[in-house]
């Protein structure tokens, strides 16, 4: 869609606001609003001005100065909003240099599928990730010098099973028995429902809902595959529908890795690969039926895992889901089979244009636009270096003697691990300008003291329990 299109759009469904939206450092949408009358051609080429300087990971307050540059491609009309309204996503730039702004996440997208053409590797990265998330009831929280807890709702919890303040009808998903029942033990079909129809209106193609394996209302909704920044968009308007369409219903929705104690977490397991001239370059004769570039694109993957985890797990909470032993998908490996390995190679087809890997160790609470380029950076790299993956992991990890479950490498265990390890291995994401050492420098930094030394600092729950009486 073109400008001079978008413009027509607003005067067809008769859009009273325009809505501008961009992504904060973390990954979460910030947005203002406009009336029509200040849209015009000129926006698209000039940008709109605004204030940078309290937006989380970017400028400081004295060069806070920042400019909006809609794409007209994504122009959408909003499903919540009461007055007629268009959503349009934006790139960001500085309003001196007019150079696109090296820490905007959608500019590091961008940046990483021309480094992919520049290459000459290919000339698409296909993304396809399904993010899962829990739909609860309600949600209590605090923590200050002197008290900490939080209390989660959800009529389908196993938990409330015994409450007699309200009708008890009983049907509830046990722990690890959500996938997948029908109503009325899955209570929120008809939710999961209007979520996909919403997004199927707004362009976004589905595959497939369903409920998840944990009790108190996990779902999962898959998404066709589209190009790296589109399927970023796509992931940041799926967790806009989710939300508000939760709302809607007095529910609310978290991406949070794990919530619950006891029970499955939400991962984003993420498909991938490259094409070129609109053929598949996955597909070949080796393993799984995969080609020697994507055995070598795996075997980057492998060995920028501890790396990439500080920005596909970018949470302290991630490493509460990444535990040996619970089928968390913390094993290095690669396989048809094994799905604790950290990467699979899905088997549902033999077409060559099905052909990809799944990248099990990412999670929704990710920003989609740095966690699909920096996982494409260090596949492009491992094809570039001919890295080898090593053989696959076929065998039942469970099963495993552990003088042989030694020797299989796994993620790290906290953001504090992931972090250290990014810091020493992120060259392969400087290649093409796409990541830049500011960025590098200043994930770390924000990571460190914004979320891990917060948590570190503070006393757990928990710790009353063990240690109240020493």
């Amino acid at each position: 869609m073109t400008a001079k299109e978008v413009l027509q759009l607003i005067k067809e469904k008769k859009i009273q606001i325009v809505d501008l939206k961009f992504n904060d450092f973390p990954g979460t949408w910030q947005h203002f609003s406009v009336p029509t009358h200040e849209l015009t051609e000129e926006v698209f080429e000039e940008g709109l001005g605004f204030d940078g300087s309290s937006i989380r990971g970017w400028k400081a307050i004295h060069a806070s100065d920042m400019l909006v540059f809609p794409d007209p491609d994504t122009a959408t009309l909003d499903p919540f909003n009461q007055r007629p309204t268009l959503s349009l996503l934006c790139n960001i730039k500085d309003p001196i240099t007019k150079e696109s702004y090296n820490r905007d996440p959608r500019n590091i997208a961008l940046k990483a599928e021309a480094y992919l053409k520049s290459t000459g590797i290919g000339d698409t990265a296909y993304i396809g990730p399904e993010p899962e998330f829990f739909i609860f009831d309600g949600i209590r929280f605090d923590q200050n010098s002197h008290e900490g807890y939080y209390h989660i709702e959800s009529r389908e919890g196993i938990w409330e099973s015994g409450r007699n303040d309200f009708a008890n009808l009983g049907y509830r998903p046990r722990h690890k028995e959500g996938y997948f029942p029908v109503p009325p033990t899955d209570a929120l079909q008809d939710i999961r429902n209007e979520m996909i129809l919403t997004m199927e209106q707004l362009g976004i193609v589905i595959e497939r809902q369903h409920h998840e394996v944990a009790t108190a209302g996990q779902a999962e909704i898959d998404l066709r595959f589209d190009s790296l920044t589109r399927m970023a968009d796509k992931v940041m308007m799926y967790k806009y529908v989710t939300k508000n369409v939760a709302q809607k219903h007095g529910k609310t929705v978290t991406f949070m890795p794990k919530p619950l104690f006891g029970d499955n977490g939400s991962g984003m397991h993420t498909h991938q690969s490259i094409w070129k001239g609109g053929k598949p370059l996955f597909a070949g004769k080796g393993y799984a039926g995969l080609s020697d570039m994507c055995l070598h694109y795996i075997g980057g993957i492998l060995k920028h895992a501890a790396a990439l985890c500080a920005i596909v797990a970018p949470t302290t909470n991630s490493y509460k889901r990444l535990v040996p032993g619970y089928e968390a998908p913390v094993n290095l490996a690669y396989s048809s089979r094994n799905r604790s390995a950290a990467i699979r190679i899905p088997m549902y087809s033999a077409s060559p244009k099905a052909k990809r890997i799944e990248v099990r160790f990412p999670d929704p609470s990710c920003n989609p636009y740095l966690a699909f380029s920096a996982m494409l950076m260090a596949g492009l790299d491992g094809i570039q270096n001919k890295m080898d993956p090593g053989q696959p992991l076929d065998k039942n990890i469970y099963d495993l003697p552990p003088q042989e479950l030694k020797k299989v490498p796994s993620v790290p265990s906290s953001l504090d691990a992931a972090l250290k390890a990014l810091e020493k291995d992120h060259e392969f994401l400087l290649k093409g300008d796409v990541f830049t050492e500011d960025v590098i420098e200043t994930w770390i930094e924000y990571k460190t003291k914004s979320e891990f030394d917060a948590v570190r600092l503070r006393p757990h729950p928990y710790e009353f329990f063990l240690y109240f009486d020493a």
